[in-house]
């Protein structure tokens, strides 16, 4: 009977160290899955291809094509190539050189026009943490900081590209089932919602005819969203 427990305990010991094993193992890995994925975020190489007013993209850019844009918000980490695939999923996992990133890439809506002539354009970009890609955000939802961080830079096409400033003017949280502001729309119906549903306005700004949302998630599963409007100046 003594020689049963003693096998016993012995199996026992080498369970438990299988389990602390695996746990280590669990821990260990999303540790790396979180410093993967934030290194990804700051990865700031594309930085070199970043377009000049009045010229092209660089001939060695290995950004992909479906580039349409960058926009740069003074004073904060948004400083990205915009892409624009053929739906609102394909650069959700994909960076702007085309491969595989859980903080995906800044992308405007399928349903926009590329050139931003729309009265209503709207961009996409994951919730990072450290404020890397749109989870600078979060800063905008201060009177004072809104204030403050009120400019930025919108240079659009691959070949003469021309420039555009940005006035940033607003923000506001919404659902997306109960708010059309993820719903291109018409320049007096998303100034309306504004209006009534802001969180934050910024009236000293000059308006003009073309709006600009800047849109992530709240949390990884949520239908809520964070929005902050420019106004783009032609």
């Amino acid at each position: 009977m003594r020689r049963f427990w003693i096998v016993m305990n012995m199996i026992y010991e080498k369970l438990m160290l299988g389990v602390f094993i695996f746990a280590f193992l669990i821990v260990a890995y999303g540790l790396y899955d979180s410093w993967y994925v934030y290194n990804k975020a700051g990865d700031d190489s594309y930085l070199k291809y970043k377009p000049v007013a009045g010229k092209s993209v660089p001939v060695d850019s290995p950004i992909t094509d479906d580039m349409v844009a960058w926009i740069t918000v003074d004073g904060t980490n948004i400083d990205y190539p915009v892409m624009q695939g053929d739906t609102n999923s394909d650069y959700l996992n994909l960076n702007p050189y085309g491969e595989y990133s859980l903080s995906g890439s800044i992308f405007l809506d399928s349903r926009n026009s590329g050139d931003f002539t729309d009265d209503y354009s709207i961009l996409y970009g994951h919730h990072m943490e450290y404020g890397k890609m749109f989870g600078a955000l979060d800063d905008f939802f201060s009177q004072d900081y809104l204030e403050s961080h009120s400019t930025g830079t919108l240079s659009v096409g691959k070949r003469d590209i021309r420039e555009y400033k940005l006035g940033i003017f607003a923000c506001a949280k919404v659902n997306v089932y109960d708010n059309k502001a993820l719903d291109p729309t018409s320049f007096d119906e998303i100034s309306e919602m504004i209006a009534k549903d802001a969180e934050y306005i910024n009236t000293s700004i000059d308006k003009s005819n073309h709006i600009l949302a800047l849109s992530t998630c709240t949390e990884p599963v949520s239908t809520n969203r964070l929005i902050v409007f420019c106004y783009i100046y032609e």
